[in-house]
């Protein structure tokens, strides 16, 4: 959580000194969101370091989610904590955000920890069907981040008033 509250509060900072807009930051961001959707609905692993042996007992595990830490604390988690903090207006804001940031990484914890009751209770068709749901779900919001990125610099380049 920590990464994710110092790069939302900090991030703004970085790409003003290197003259980066918040547009590009929610293309590629989009394009980040897209790749992991798609692994998610093709129901791919993400490449690690895994032993021939361990094979196996890693695809079986359900603690090991291998898309669970560039999910929670990667650079799409990154981006999208700077996309939202970039948005908000007032001192407030930024507070509240930081706190909903906190209770969700709260939650994603408890539902972690008790991620092997939930796959006994969903079973293997059910944590298939949702993988897959959610990647769908990822690619729509990489695909409204893209939009949102792109039409601000369409419109710039075509003088056209928002």
């Amino acid at each position: 959580m920590f990464y994710i509250a110092h790069f939302s509060t900090t991030g703004e900072w970085v790409f003003h000194f290197f003259n980066i807009s918040i547009n590009s930051l929610k293309i590629v961001g989009g394009v980040i969101f897209i790749l992991m959707g798609q692994d998610m609905l093709q129901a791919r692993l993400v490449r690690t370091k895994v032993d021939k042996a361990d094979v196996d007992a890693y695809v079986n595990d359900i603690s090991i989610t291998p898309l669970a830490i560039p999910m929670i604390c990667g650079p799409g988690a990154i981006t999208n904590g700077i996309v939202l903090m970039e948005s908000t207006t007032n001192f407030m804001e930024k507070i509240i955000l930081i706190v909903v940031i906190a209770v969700v990484l709260m939650l994603t914890y408890i539902v972690l920890v008790n991620s092997a009751k939930i796959y006994r209770w969903i079973g293997p068709t059910g944590n298939n069907v949702l993988m897959r749901l959610m990647g769908l779900i990822v690619m729509v919001i990489a695909i409204e981040f893209m939009v949102s990125g792109i039409t601000p610099i369409i419109r710039q380049i075509l003088k056209i008033s928002p």
